[in-house]
């Protein structure tokens, strides 16, 4: 959850009172949300970099608010006070409209084809007549880098400018162009930059090298210019100097470019309505859907009135009314509320209006016992007793390299079933493994300078392709065990074997017992690879591995390994 800093006294000034801690943390559950910390700036230099770093750090009261992820309209300090108010009854849902400028057209955001090779959609808009204070303006600046971490994915999906469209003139485009054919003022430096010169510069800064991984690869960079050729921005990277914003700014020109249009466009009505407070603001869309109060009272587990309920979902931003056909209730979705895509949405904020404390509680009417899934009991069951046979247990990773369970096991991937990753981000994970031995095997050259011999062992699932299941895969749990010392140690797994069937309470007989019969696997060493059988049907292998496996995966020593599939024992 998204955590929001805001100063305590400036909250109290804006929501018309103040609390004590104890009646703000009531009110902050009341509607959803949650007082994380109460501390302050000195404190928290403190604690993280020591007392003498907080030295002449403001004292000034902080609370920390942990905030839904969905809901970015109480992402600032404005948002908060105006939900928490309207919640309260102190205000109405306010209602947002256009516009336009009192001299001039709109302004104009073109955009050029280039852009579709590296970042194809942009949205803009403009807010006018504002009045910024210091507070104000932290408030705006903390915002974007609030929906810049959350929403916009540090930058991937959206970034957004803010300009002083008084130092700026329409109509502006966005296009891009090669790095070396790019070059201005950026902002908080001195003089100009190419913009490969500026991927260099940034590669130290702190704050921006996260984002230049976005656009660095690529053949051409986004880039806005006004009519006059002034460069406004490099997204997602840096805003140029010229446009930058100050306490004395009157209008401000916003554009998100982006990867993902819907998010830009949640994004720019996110900055639009939240600074309304203090400025005429541009008209945003609204929607309406319709649902009956049955509906909420039966998921709620309430009896209210379809009015009760209209009420409700008013103290939440969304304008509601009864339509006087049965229970229907018309909800209105502000631009504001993104986060409302259905039915149950405008339910659970029913829910949080009415209080959940205020919920009476019921018995549920069907009685269920939690049980655990067989596979898991029979999982649990067995790690215990092979820990108590002086076993070690290993928990590996689910993907791997297509080499870790082709090559290396002397196999071809043709042959492994394997799922493959589509686009694996490295290439220790290409693939969902389709055996636990790579896993072990390289646990133990992880681990050669332990005392020998190495016992290890692992019950996990493997991935398989299927064509039978709905999804083209399923899951097969596992177990395998390797021995690692100076001699294979073939009887020590053979032992470890019957000893895991007489767990399983399976005699050594053929036909309904299990039993163990010579095979050829490339895996193992020639002539020390027997297939196990139980009820006459193969569950998996075990022998001496084979030189050249145990080389590739730089081992020095001989190895006995045994892997078998344990569903048919439930």
């Amino acid at each position: 959850m998204p955590t929001v800093g805001v100063k305590r006294d400036l909250l109290f000034k804006a929501l018309g009172r103040t609390y004590t801690d104890e009646e703000f943390d009531e009110l902050c559950f009341e509607f959803g949300l949650e007082l994380d910390e109460i501390t302050s700036e000195k404190e928290i230099i403190s604690r993280e970099q020591g007392d003498n770093k907080a030295v002449g750090a403001s004292d000034i009261i902080l609370y920390k608010i942990d905030v839904p992820a969905n809901r970015y309209d109480l992402l600032c300090l404005e948002g908060l006070v105006r939900g928490l108010q309207v919640f309260k009854n102190k205000l109405d849902a306010p209602r947002y409209r256009r516009v336009r400028p009192v001299s001039g057209e709109p302004q104009k955001l073109i955009i050029t084809k280039e852009t579709a090779a590296v970042r194809p959609y942009a949205v803009a808009a403009v807010l006018r007549d504002i009045t910024f204070t210091q507070e104000r303006y932290d408030s705006f600046i903390e915002l974007q880098e609030k929906l810049h971490q959350n929403i916009c994915r540090k930058r991937s999906l959206v970034a957004i400018g803010t300009h002083d469209l008084d130092t700026i003139s329409g109509p502006f485009t966005y296009t891009a162009k090669p790095p070396g054919d790019i070059c201005f003022q950026p902002l908080n430096q001195t003089k100009e930059y190419t913009a490969t010169q500026l991927m260099s510069l940034y590669k130290s800064d702190n704050h921006l090298k996260h984002y230049l991984p976005i656009i660095e690869d690529k053949p051409v960079y986004p880039i806005i210019y006004d009519s006059n050729g002034v460069v406004l921005s490099m997204p997602p990277i840096i805003n140029g100097n010229h446009s930058r914003i100050t306490l004395k700014t009157k209008n401000v020109f916003i554009e998100c470019t982006a990867t993902d249009v819907t998010k830009a466009k949640i994004v720019l009505d996110m900055m639009h309505v939240l600074r309304s407070l203090f400025c005429f603001l541009q008209e945003l869309a609204y929607r309406k859907e319709k649902l009956s109060s049955d509906f909420i009272n039966r998921k709620v587990g309430i009896n209210e009135s379809t009015e009760r309920i209209a009420q409700l979902l008013t103290r939440m931003c969304l304008l509601s009314q009864a339509t006087g056909v049965g229970d229907e209730i018309e909800v209105e979705i502000p631009p504001t509320r993104s986060d409302v895509i259905h039915a149950c949405d405008i339910m659970e904020d029913a829910a949080i209006a009415y209080g959940f404390n205020n919920i009476t509680r019921t018995t549920p009417r069907t009685y269920t016992v939690a049980n655990q899934f067989p596979i898991n009991k029979l999982t649990e069951l067995l790690r215990q007793d092979l820990a108590a046979a002086g076993f070690t247990e290993a928990l590996n990773f689910a993907l791997c390299s297509q080499e870790d369970i082709a090559d290396r096991l002397g196999k071809k991937i043709s042959e492994t079933r394997a799922a493959h990753i589509s686009n694996p981000k490295t290439a220790e994970f290409q693939v969902a493994r389709t055996t636990l031995l790579p896993g072990l095997l390289k646990t133990i050259a992880a681990n050669r300078k332990m005392p020998l011999p190495l016992k290890l062992f692992e019950v996990s699932d493997v991935v398989l392709k299927d064509e039978t299941k709905d999804v083209g895969a399923r899951n097969s749990r596992r177990f395998c065990a390797v021995y690692y010392n100076k001699s294979p140690g073939f009887e020590v797994i053979h032992g470890l074997l019957d000893r895991t069937m007489q767990l399983l309470e399976v005699k050594p007989a053929r036909g309904e017992g299990y039993h163990i019969q010579a095979a050829d696997d490339s895996t193992f060493f020639p002539g020390r690879c027997a297939e196990i059988f139980v009820r006459g049907k193969s569950v998996g292998r075990l022998g001496v591995l084979h030189p050249d496996v145990i080389n590739r995966f730089e081992l020095t020593m001989p190895c006995s390994a045994l892997e078998m599939d344990i569903e048919p024992f439930l």
